[in-house]
């Protein structure tokens, strides 16, 4: 209670307690953490925060820090100062929700005319690439970044969820992988592994009860961009540098629901809790190609082979099925 009153003075006054800031920071983080989310989202809130506040911000007053938003610029970390461009728009958008998330939880009011969400990018559909594309990058890439990149393309598993797996969420014999660890509150699932995964990821050495270790995340993604770059200045195709992470899932909820028509079976698939957030995979059927890969299949044996293969049943001439799948 006895912040209350230095908080309004510090607003008439237009001034602010740093001791004040930084206990309401600590408190921001502690109630977020509680909630669920993870540090590296939470240090970035803070962070953000803590930026508006060293260049002059009230985070005790929605106008300042909109303000402060509004006109942030850019630093050059090689001069030391700042540039004359804005920032992004992702930039500012990160910063405002940070900020509205701090109001939320500590109970400041925000003015009807002070519109944050005019900080929000329109939404664009993703980019997706070729399924031959997708094939090339995991080909070109080392064991354990092509076992990953594989485990994405036929989980449609966010990249946290995949580098927290551990080797008991693996059955072999059945060929399904659990997620366990589900983010942005998605929900735990299986998926179906084909034989191709199964053995790359038998290749990896366990040395760790973690199937791809315990580093850093974000080092793993500096060696996937190194051979991405490879990869595609030895094919010539500077699309394959498009490709990200998440780029997979895009790729497998597009693909799923092209294959099913089911937007209940995809939203199941990729562990979304709103059916709206899975809605967006029936706007992405255009693969840039309508070419296919065609197999026949002449037994059982060599249907279930196709089917694993992500091929799709056509027709049937003559005793011999035919199937197809997307390049």
């Amino acid at each position: 209670m006895a912040t209350v009153p230095r908080q309004e003075t510090a607003q008439r006054e237009g001034t602010i307690d740093k001791a004040d800031v930084k206990g309401h920071l600590a408190v921001f983080t502690a109630k977020q953490l509680t909630m669920g989310l993870k540090e590296k989202t939470v240090k970035g809130r803070i962070s953000v925060l803590e930026l508006l506040h060293r260049r002059g911000a009230n985070l005790f007053d929605p106008l300042s820090v909109f303000k402060a938003t509004d006109k942030a610029k850019k630093y050059d970390r090689k001069e030391r100062k700042l540039t004359d461009d804005d920032w992004s728009d992702g930039a500012k958008y990160q910063a405002a929700d940070a900020y509205l998330r701090f109001c939320e939880i500590l109970k400041i009011p925000i003015p009807p005319d002070v519109n944050f969400r005019k900080f929000k990018p329109n939404q664009k559909l993703p980019w997706l690439p070729l399924e031959s594309e997708v094939d090339q990058l995991i080909a070109g890439c080392s064991r354990r970044v092509s076992s990953f990149l594989q485990l994405l393309k036929e989980t449609g598993a966010r990249c946290g969820e995949a580098w927290a797996l551990n080797w008991i969420d693996i059955d072999v014999e059945r060929g399904i992988v659990t997620i366990n660890a589900p983010e942005k509150h998605g929900k735990p699932r299986q998926a179906k592994m084909s034989g191709k995964l199964t053995a790359m990821l038998n290749s990896l050495p366990r040395i760790d009860e973690r199937v791809f270790g315990r580093k850093q995340l974000n080092y793993f993604r500096q060696a996937f961009m190194k051979q991405r770059a490879r990869t595609a200045c030895k094919l010539q195709n500077p699309r394959i540098n498009r490709i990200t992470f998440h780029t997979f899932r895009h790729f497998f909820g597009s693909m799923e629901y092209h294959r099913t028509k089911d937007l209940l079976h995809v939203q199941q698939k990729l562990g979304h809790r709103s059916v709206l957030s899975t809605m967006l995979y029936t706007q992405l059927v255009d693969f840039e190609s309508d070419d296919y890969h065609v197999k026949t299949a002449k037994n059982l044996r060599e249907d279930e082979e196709l089917i694993s293969a992500g091929f799709e049943y056509v027709t049937e001439r003559e005793d011999v099925k035919v199937y197809r799948k997307r390049k």
